[in-house]
């Protein structure tokens, strides 16, 4: 039986879910969400410190991170204090789970 799909490209929870898979996509930007999440908040130094890498690509990896609006920055000149964004932190898991829980419910074999 042949199961038919209607894609719609403009489906806002798909754009959001694609959206906060990209940011997800790099493995330095989980442990840095990973690392917030164990912290109430922290300034940029804090986060370079942990991570053995130049102030430069953790910025873009926060930057990343932002974007996708999984994590706030509070500028505090000269400083920046990070925190995972609850908001929209809660709605990736509920994109993602809900994703999960739906494609697990199929029972699909792939033959060769």
């Amino acid at each position: 039986m042949k199961h038919t799909i209607k894609f719609n490209p403009y489906d806002v929870e798909a754009i959001e879910m694609a959206r906060f898979a990209k940011a997800l996509g790099h493995p330095v930007r989980i442990e840095i969400l990973r690392f917030l999440e164990s912290q109430a908040c922290c300034f940029t130094g804090e986060i370079v410190e942990v991570f053995p890498l130049a102030q430069s690509t953790i910025s873009q990896h926060l930057k990343e991170l932002k974007e996708a609006g999984l994590i706030q920055g509070e500028v505090n000149p000269p400083k920046v204090k990070y925190c995972i964004d609850q908001v929209n932190w809660h709605k990736a898991q509920k994109l993602f789970n809900e994703f999960f829980n739906q494609m697990s419910d199929v029972s699909r074999a792939c033959s060769t």
